[in-house]
């Protein structure tokens, strides 16, 4: 069965919108259509990702790496009946292919920072994003040291943040992404990104310094 052509840099929004639904609603043609479309801008992705991080590679096979990175970015993007994709607005200032091309950057870098896609397991990149926010001054050497309470701080984190709050923690901070990457992809405005960055970054040092209180009074 011939793919269903789909040429992203000529096509219009509602072109692109209308194939996307077709595809996504089962539409063989549309579905092998839309993966020829999006194969090189993701490929293009992937490799940058792969060539950045390439004194880590550690002589894998990158070839292997870069097809299996691939396959993760398209499972992420059809997920969910491709809500990640549907979510596309042109009127937020990316054409579809620069909003493909970012959603396949912040899945690698998750996946290869994590491991995972769920940033709110016990792993290390918890764990560094939180040192890094709260500092490692000598008088917090022990509660930086200490992995129990690094694992208590995460708690009463996840505790205290609202669903919007852990959401935004981890595009922020888990992943890194930048201010205006995270706007577009949720549409909230950069100066309330850049409050509710000043405001984790505040948040973690204040419950750092609470468990180290109580840890000082024997709790």
């Amino acid at each position: 069965m011939r793919a269903e052509v789909l040429e992203l840099s000529s096509a219009s929004e509602d072109t692109i919108k209308a194939h996307l639904k077709r595809a996504l609603a089962g539409d063989e043609p549309a579905m092998r259509g839309l993966v020829a479309a999006l194969t090189p801008v993701i490929q293009t992705r992937v490799a940058r990702t792969l060539l950045r991080r390439a004194s880590s590679s550690r002589g894998r096979n990158t070839r292997q790496e870069l097809e299996d990175l691939m396959q993760e970015v398209f499972a992420a993007l059809l997920a969910h009946q491709g809500r990640a994709l549907l979510a596309w607005d042109q009127a937020r200032g990316l054409s579809f292919e620069r909003f493909v091309g970012f959603l396949a950057e912040r899945e690698v870098g998750m996946i290869m920072r994590t491991g995972k896609r769920n940033p709110w397991t016990e792993d290390p990149t918890l764990t560094d994003t939180i040192v890094r926010l709260g500092g490692s001054s000598a008088s917090h050497e022990e509660l930086v040291a200490s992995r129990e309470l690094l694992a208590q701080l995460a708690d009463r984190l996840r505790e205290r943040l609202s669903p919007k709050g852990r959401q935004f923690f981890q595009l922020l901070y888990i992943e890194d992404q930048s201010v205006d990457v995270v706007s577009q992809s949720t549409g909230t405005s950069p100066d309330a990104l850049y409050a509710w960055r000043s405001r984790l970054s505040r948040l973690v040092r204040e419950l750092r310094d609470e468990l180290a209180t109580e840890d000082a009074h024997g709790r």
